[in-house]
């Protein structure tokens, strides 16, 4: 399994220890993690506080996003994809396409199907 994949998950089971949803995400650039977040809208109550959003506000603002890659425990919704697309993110690779939780188990982030697929943004 990719380095980067395994820090998103890392970042997946923190969240559950910390009794939320276990979703995690990292931001690499030039083969460096610049920044990581967890799934918290239960920690917080936070609706769009989404692991990859948490991930973008901790990497904090950088000039340009079109070299970075964006690891995702699970396939980014609509919001996430969205802010991938708007920051012109070169690269996003997911770890799955269901939570832990619609595959029937909640102990485990990613389960026994984690399965990679990348895909390019559209460049600005």
């Amino acid at each position: 399994m990719d380095l980067f994949m395994k820090c998103a998950i890392e970042e997946a089971e923190i969240g559950l220890q910390e009794g939320g949803i276990p979703i995690g995400s990292v931001l690499v650039r030039d083969g460096r993690i610049i920044g990581r977040g967890r799934n918290r809208r239960v920690q917080y109550n936070d609706p769009v506080l989404h692991a990859e959003i948490d991930c973008l506000r901790n990497a904090g603002r950088i000039q340009n996003y079109a070299e970075c890659t964006l690891y995702s425990t699970l396939m980014p919704c609509y919001l996430c994809a969205g802010a991938a697309v708007q920051f012109g993110i070169g690269k996003v690779v997911a770890g799955n396409r269901q939570t832990s939780r619609e595959r029937g188990s909640s102990s485990s982030p990613t389960g026994s199907r984690c399965s990679t697929w990348t895909s390019t943004s559209a460049k600005r």
